[in-house]
This record gives structure tokens, sequence and C-alpha cells, in this order.
């Protein structure tokens, strides 16, 4: 039985992933210049980061309740199974909308075969857990055993990141104006990460060198088998600096290069995150079958 996997674009995978792998992705919605986009469709992460840079708002809004009722109701109809995994219910709205949704279409469609997720988990740690999934449902696997791996998946993928300027995570409410501001001046980087779903700070760094090599050190208190496993790194617009931390993964753990998957972060996270931003993701425990 083909079993459909969707997700959002949160994932930040490239179109080229999900149609290899068969994933459905369904936008969110980016706002610039009083204009509605439809994330990674009808506009790309590089105009969001220079319209940060150049100082303007940015603003983003979950999907749409219409899309999810479309989409729910097209396989409803149908019959096949769908799998949707979504985008942490901590940093959108989205997974709350596509549960009411689901409600909705199956007071039509009693017996749907629609299952959602929240993976608690955002940019290319979202996108693995959802590639993951996909493998399974390629495989034959069941819903059971796909939701199964994805629960496995989402609760042992680590994200750790930081970002360039401390002002972008201000805008977004993320820190006091006061602490970005200080942050700036002393040119302090913060490395976070993702704890049931929410972005929670780990400590303050001085200095951008200094970064990598810290987020090297947590990657080998946290990780298991990280040669064995497959390795993201999400970045902000600054692929040099995400080649640099490939590189010393490779040094330190032996990973092999085609196992890392390196994917600018998408308009919708970016336009929070901003420029300059650097994420790692990685299982903390892998399975044991």
């Amino acid at each position: 039985m083909t079993i459909q996997i969707l997700a959002d674009s949160a994932c930040d995978l490239p179109q080229s992933l999900a149609d290899q792998y068969g994933i459905q992705i369904v936008p969110l919605t980016v706002h610039l210049d009083q204009t509605d986009y439809k994330d990674g469709q009808t506009i790309d992460p590089e105009t969001i980061y220079n319209a940060m840079r150049s100082g303007k708002t940015t603003k983003t809004s979950q999907v749409s309740p219409q899309a999810f009722k479309d989409i729910f109701t097209t396989y409803a109809k149908s019959n096949t199974p769908l799998v949707y995994l979504a985008f942490s219910s901590q940093l959108s709205g989205t997974y709350q909308t596509a549960k009411l949704i689901e409600q909705e279409v199956k007071e039509e469609f009693p017996d749907a075969p629609i299952s959602i997720l929240d993976t608690k988990c955002a940019s290319i740690g979202y996108g693995l857990v959802v590639l993951q999934a996909a493998k399974c449902a390629n495989s034959n696997a069941s819903v059971e055993e796909i939701l199964a791996e994805a629960r496995f998946q989402s609760e042992h993928m680590e994200h750790i990141f930081t970002v360039d300027d401390l002002e972008y995570l201000y805008r977004g409410g993320r820190v006091s104006k006061t602490s970005a501001f200080i942050g700036s001046l002393l040119k302090i980087k913060p490395l976070l990460h993702v704890e049931d779903g929410k972005l929670i700070p780990i400590e303050k760094i001085r200095g951008a060198k200094r970064v990598i090599s810290r987020m090297i050190e947590v990657m080998k208190e946290r990780g298991e088998h990280l040669d064995q496993q497959w390795i993201g790194i999400s970045h902000g617009d600054d692929l040099d600096k995400a080649l640099q931390l490939r590189d010393k993964l490779e040094q330190e753990f032996g990973i092999k290069r085609e196992n890392i998957l390196i994917e600018m972060v998408g308009a919708v996270i970016g336009a929070h995150s901003g420029p300059g931003t650097l994420a790692l993701f990685f299982l903390n425990k892998t399975p044991t079958t």
C-alpha cells in the first residue's frame, strides 16, 4: 500500500530530495514588502537574508487551514494513507491547525487514514526526521512503523545552533533588547539547542572562532555512533562557515562527506534567525535494530 509522507516547508529540504523520496511539502507563508510569498515556492532564502541585511522587517505565518483541508480531503477521498510530520508546535501554530482540519475532514470521511505527528523539530533536524520516514514508507513499512520511527528520530534529534547577530533573535522575541545590544558590543555568540520543541540557550561564547569548536565539543558529549548516521548542517546564507563545520566533522568523527546534508536555512526560519545562522543536527541515540 502506498503511504504518502507530508511535511511543511520548515523542514528546509530541497525539492530534489523531496522528489527523490516522494515527499509532499506544503508551504508556510513569508511576508515581505506587504506581499505574501509561499516559502520555497515563490521566494528563496537569499531574498529574505538580503532584505534583513538592508534593515527590512519580515514576518511569517503558518500553513493556511484551506491548504490542509485541500490536501487532507484529497487523500481521504482516495483512501490513501497520509502521514503528516509537522514543524515543532512550540515554534508554529501549523501543527494545531492541522489537527483541527483533520477533525473537520474526518467528520465527512470518518475512516480517512490521516496521521499527524508533532516532530518538535525544525530546519534540517526536522528534515532528517522526514527523510527517514520517507525511506521507511518506500520500504513498505506500515503507518504504525513509520510513526514509531519518526517518534524515535524526533525525540533523539539534537539541534545545536548559533546566530550571527543577536538583534534578529531580539526581533523574534527570543532575547531582550539589552541582551542583544550588549551581546553585539561584546561579540558574544549564543549557543542554543531545541528542547521539547523550544529554543533554549546553552551558553554564550566570546568570539566567532570559538563557536564551531564548541559545537563539535557538544556533539562529542551528546552524540552516539556519529559515523553511522546522517548528519545535518544548515546555514543562514554562509556556505563557507557550513563547509568549515563539515570539514571538522570529517576530521573529528570520521563522518563521510556523503552522509552530511548541507542546506540553507529556509525563508521561514531564516526570517527569525537571520543571516549567518549555523546549525548542526545529529541523533543522541541510534536505533538498536
